[in-house]
């Protein structure tokens, strides 16, 4: 996958849509209108303050199903799905936690999403749901069944989880890409809001053939210099919510202001290129 296959610009910034707890969730408190204008405030902070894509993610639904979610939550992320559709003219991408690839691609398929996210699209990986092994033979034939181009963003080493056996960084990017068909690798922290190393993002970029590696997590005004130098596109969550707290709703200042920033990054590194591409024209 090239980046324009998906999205305009280069070093693409895709805004996290954190959705409140969906009904029949332990911890939903709001119905489903309120949950709706919930998400679209922030979609709307998002996109306004020049965010390049969303990426929307049953994010309150805690503690979350390991793999299958129930039908009624597909239900609601369709819905939701549509109506950033309807009204955002951004790329959209879908996340059922913990690892329902096949569930978010339907959902992407319904909406004419973008992209998906899969956190363990390979291996087997420990976590708080227990073991979880990762399904690309069915996600990729699925993708096949339902006709559609949806591209797949795999975590490598994700967040929240440990592997089984210690294995190189290296060695799991080359296999999700050419062995698991992803169209993308997310390097992520050991958490949400935890910064993503700038050497593992080197190794994956290094291993991933040509395919787009973004940065998944902890980016903010002090290292987005640097990680932007390093990675094809950023996932930001945590940064763009009032107090740095992911539960909270996204404040418009915070995306205007990293959004300048990433506007200014990308036109220095444009000039350097130039510059540097200037210097090796041959004479005459």
């Amino acid at each position: 996958m090239q980046l324009p296959d998906v999205f305009n610009i280069r070093k693409p910034v895709i805004g996290m849509l954190h959705v409140p707890a969906l009904p029949g969730s332990p911890q939903n408190k709001l119905d489903f209108n309120a949950i709706i204008d919930w998400v679209l405030r922030d979609a709307e902070a998002l996109a306004g303050g020049g965010a390049d894509g969303l990426m929307i993610e049953n994010f309150g639904d805690v503690p979350f199903y390991p793999r299958q979610v129930p039908p009624h939550t597909v239900a609601f992320m369709t819905a939701l799905g549509r109506e950033l559709r309807r009204r955002f003219d951004v790329p959209l991408g879908v996340n059922v936690l913990r690892n329902d690839s096949a569930s978010a691609l339907a959902i992407a398929a319904a909406v004419d999403a973008a992209f998906i996210r899969v956190n363990i699209h390979t291996g087997a990986r420990l976590t708080d749901q227990g073991l979880i092994q990762g399904t690309a033979h069915q996600t990729l034939r699925y993708r096949k069944l339902l006709g559609c181009d949806v591209k797949i963003f795999a975590d490598v080493d994700v967040k929240h989880s440990a592997p089984l056996a210690s294995r190189e960084l290296r060695d799991e990017v080359e296999e999700v890409v050419s062995r698991c068909c992803a169209d993308a690798i997310i390097v992520t922290g050991s958490a949400s809001g935890r910064q993503t190393a700038l050497e593992d993002l080197r190794t994956a970029k290094g291993a991933a053939g040509g395919a787009p590696v973004f940065a998944g997590s902890g980016l903010d005004l002090m290292n987005v210099a640097a990680v932007l130098e390093v990675a094809d596109g950023l996932i930001v969550g945590t940064a763009f919510k009032q107090a740095d707290v992911i539960t909270n709703p996204v404040a418009s200042e915070r995306v205007h202001a990293f959004m300048e920033a990433v506007r200014n990054l990308r036109h220095h590194s444009a000039c350097t290129a130039d510059q540097l591409r200037a210097t090796v024209q041959p004479e005459g």
